[in-house]
């Protein structure tokens, strides 16, 4: 189970702001906002004309943290360290022998390129782990792999995120990505985690073009207990239009959208998922909160360039990279960290429910050149 979300509490009174609210299109009027009383953190800010207490602005704090000692992380680190075996093996091997030369570093620069790491990062990498090895006067082999894990462990650091859910009512996701890379599955597992967290979903069936693509979403929903919205045969704007508009209405804590597929490539097919999102914001000016590109990661560097692609379409504020335990091209995170380092929010390495979870990019590097 996911840590990072907090089982709701009775709502308190409601904590009103001077923001107007505005009712919607359909005319079903909205409360104004209100959340769980949280632990105390640092508070929201609000208007300086809208004075309220310290608990009312904890109060309105978003929910999303980590829980660091959470005992299903131990399972995941080892199915995580096995996911990468592929990835990490090849790494690995360079630090066998006794001797820190010029072979060393030139073997450790193939292996990475072999893992897609690209270009960049491998030269960035190879610079940082020299200077870490010279500071740290390293003599053996297993200790220059150490000092190679706190650089990838750095340079991974800024893609590590929390999804952060509670800060808006609802708070619409977008889940966009190519066909085959697990979409439509990776929300599946999402909705399950945060229905596990006592978080009220509403899914929106967007992909209207794939075959099954609808029925897939909606066996998920009643796996989850879930609502969906969903239409056939309908223009994928449309339904995530009314989607949003129901959440609204229903008091929904998330909407998660399932959008096309589509082929970055294609302009045209990019051009609708363009007007989804503006549609998404005629239903709530404010949305979408969350656009989240789902990437296959046996795609290697053709993964970090859908994440370019989709990134100047649609402004990703994350990503979700599946299948990481079918693919020796794991390094692809290393570029998209050195290239566009766009949140990975969750990393999948298998097909069953807990193998969908969030990224630490200590974990990570760990599990990588274990």
């Amino acid at each position: 189970m996911f840590s990072f979300f907090k089982k709701k509490a009775p709502l308190p009174e409601p904590v009103y702001t001077m923001q107007e609210v505005v009712a919607p299109a359909a005319e079903v009027p909205v409360p104004p906002l209100a959340a769980a009383p949280l632990p105390a953190r640092a508070p929201v800010a609000v208007p300086a004309s809208a004075p309220v207490s310290d608990e009312s602005a904890a109060a309105l704090e978003p929910v999303a943290w980590f829980d660091e000692w959470a005992p299903a992380r131990t399972g995941w680190i080892d199915r995580l360290r096995g996911g990468l075996r592929k990835t990490g093996s090849s790494i690995t091997q360079v630090f066998i022998g006794t001797r820190i030369d010029d072979a060393l570093y030139e073997e450790l620069e193939a292996a990475l390129l072999m893992a897609d790491t690209g270009v960049k990062a491998t030269e960035f990498l190879l610079q940082d782990l020299k200077r870490r090895v010279k500071d740290d006067k390293a003599t053996h082999p297993q200790r220059v792999k150490a000092l190679l894990a706190d650089a990838v462990t750095d340079l991974l650091k800024p893609l590590e995120k929390a999804l952060v859910v509670g800060q808006h009512e609802p708070t619409v996701i977008m889940v966009v990505g190519v066909n085959g890379a697990g979409k439509t599955t990776s929300i599946g597992k999402l909705t399950r985690h945060l229905a596990d967290a006592e978080q009220s979903v509403l899914l929106a069936a967007a992909d209207t073009f794939r075959a099954a693509a609808r029925e897939q979403l909606a066996v998920w929903a009643d796996r989850n207990r879930v609502e969906i919205v969903s239409q056939e045969g309908a223009d994928p704007a449309a339904v995530t239009f009314d989607a949003v508009t129901a959440g609204k209405a229903r008091g929904r804590d998330v909407v998660i959208a399932d959008t096309a597929g589509r082929l970055p490539t294609q302009v045209h097919l990019m051009e609708e998922l363009k007007k989804i999102r503006r549609v998404i914001a005629k239903a709530d000016a404010s949305a979408p909160h969350e656009v989240l590109l789902v990437v296959d990661g046996n795609t290697g560097q053709n993964a970090l360039a859908q994440v370019r692609a989709f990134d100047d379409a649609l402004q990703l504020t994350g990503l979700i990279v599946t299948k990481l335990d079918g693919t020796a091209k794991g390094g692809v995170l290393a570029a998209i960290a050195r290239e566009r380092p766009i949140p990975v929010y969750f990393i999948g390495v298998g097909e069953k429910l807990e193998d969908l979870e969030t990224f630490k990019a200590r974990e990570f590097a760990q599990a990588l050149l274990d």
